[in-house]
């Protein structure tokens, strides 16, 4: 499969998610749902860093480092501001969710947080190892 085709699959998940991210207090098989849709998220960039590795592609492994890297700093910086917005207006308050929605698609979407982090976090130092776990 086309590295191309894959980027495609990988931004419609994404769409999915953001969709699904502003769904409120789901229950039972909705909430299953979208933590499984959360995780098939991450499907595509493990694909792609596994092809990366195998074919030597650096490109790759530093677009994804970058893709990862971002999402993880952005995160982190739009919680601290969640937090911090109890003090803030509640304009405010709902622009810095949606964009917490929309820098972190997967982690909003499927319900525990810290899942998405830690795959996130996972993909970052996949993309920081020189060889490949396959060549060891």
């Amino acid at each position: 499969m086309k590295k191309s085709v894959i980027y495609i699959i990988w931004a419609v998940l994404y769409c999915i998610c953001v969709g699904l991210g502003f769904v409120a207090s789901p229950q039972g098989a909705g909430k299953a749902l979208l933590v499984v849709t959360s995780m098939i998220f991450f499907l595509p960039p493990y694909y792609l860093m596994y092809r990366a590795k195998k074919e030597n592609s650096r490109k790759t492994v530093v677009a994804l480092r970058l893709i990862s890297g971002s999402v993880l700093a952005l995160s982190v910086a739009l919680l601290i501001l969640n937090v911090m917005s109890v003090n803030f207006s509640s304009h405010t308050g709902l622009v810095l969710y949606v964009l917490l929605v929309m820098v972190s698609a997967p982690m909003v979407c499927g319900q525990y947080w810290f899942i998405s982090l830690f795959l996130w976090a996972c993909l970052l130092m996949l993309s920081l190892q020189r060889k490949s776990p396959c060549q060891r």
